[in-house]
């Protein structure tokens, strides 16, 4: 079971109303399939990749657990009263010796939301409804503070209420049919994701490979020092618009775009090769949508939703973001 992928979720607008739904919030870590056979354990990634090297601090947790296991859930870090994606992403370093330490100073969590097997039984084939109640039999007996239980209800109303009062504090909410198996590798959840706005000042663009015109807005944020870092792209920009502002953005090039923190160079993504974008003036503003941001800069990229010339570019500052999750605000949850 390890080695197949887990049941994911398709992005939708609203969440599903009507009987036969549970709703779970939607946590801000790494996905994992989690094993424990005999005197091994597994941690896999929802990639298929292992991640038990990572996270030793997490397989001592699993290891302790009375009997076989196959259990899904996420992987959290909580750093003071934040969970850092970023902490999370540290952890993926060749370095066991960093790693180690890393365990000891900043240990993560493993929130559970499924039970796949128990001893010999594979529960996979029965409906979400008893894996649910073998997973809550599973963490009365088994849990402890870093082994935790994702909250679930039945109530789309208390879902709602998670979305609209949470702020930053989760990801989205996540819908899945009470009557229905585990779907190995299958889109076969529904998730609405927390969408917040940002207005951005315009430091530079990146131009298509071909035809010469915009394919991305690099966006920008005055940090605490009044210099202009870069935050991230919106490349959402439709064809029939591109022309017109090609030729807006043309008339504003000058260096340096960005004061602050610029758009990197080189990286794994272009295979080492100078990721090339034009610097501008710094007088466009432009509102979009983000879903998380992780050190300092927006995790994905953005969508454009207007923009705003009413916008003076100095009020474009970071004290505007949703950083990253806050658990104090999820004590209701929990």
């Amino acid at each position: 079971m390890a080695a197949l992928l887990p049941m994911e979720a398709k992005l939708v607008e609203e969440l599903p109303a009507g009987e036969g739904w549970q709703y779970e919030p939607k946590w801000d870590g790494f996905r994992a399939i989690v094993t424990k056979a005999g005197g091994d354990v597994a941690i896999m990634s929802k990639s298929g990749k292992p991640l038990a090297r990572y996270f030793p601090e997490v397989v001592a947790l699993v290891s302790a657990i009375n009997g076989d296991v196959t259990l899904d859930g996420e992987l959290i870090l909580p750093i003071g009263d934040t969970l850092s994606f970023d902490a999370l992403q540290q952890r993926l370093h060749p370095a066991a010796s960093r790693i180690e330490r890393l365990s000891r100073e900043t240990p993560a969590q493993l929130m559970l939301f499924d039970c796949l097997s128990l001893g010999s039984e594979d529960l996979t084939k029965q409906p979400l409804s008893d894996r649910r109640a073998a997973l809550e039999r599973f963490h009365a007996r088994e849990g402890r503070p870093a082994l935790l239980l994702s909250p679930a209800t039945r109530s789309i109303e208390e879902a709602q209420a998670w979305l609209a009062k949470s702020g930053g504090a989760l990801d989205g909410v996540v819908a899945k049919r009470l009557d229905e198996p585990y779907r190995w590798g299958e889109r076969a959840m529904l998730k609405v994701k927390t969408h917040r706005s940002a207005d951005c000042v315009v430091g530079g663009f990146r131009r298509a490979k071909e035809g010469g015109q915009v394919a991305s807005l690099l966006l920008g944020l005055y940090n605490e020092e009044g210099r202009l870092d870069h935050v991230g792209f919106c490349s959402g920009i439709a064809a029939k618009n591109r022309a017109a502002l090609t030729k807006k953005l043309e008339a504003l090039i000058a260096p340096p775009g960005f004061d602050g923190k610029a758009p990197g160079g080189p990286s794994r993504w272009n295979q080492g090769r100078e990721n090339e974008w034009e610097p501008l003036r710094p007088e466009l503003v432009v509102e979009v949508l983000y879903d998380q941001v992780t050190a300092r800069r927006f995790r994905h990229g953005t969508r454009l939703l207007r923009w705003r010339p009413d916008k003076a570019p100095a009020q474009c500052r970071f004290d505007q973001l949703i950083h990253e999750l806050r658990p104090a605000e999820l004590k209701a949850l929990l």
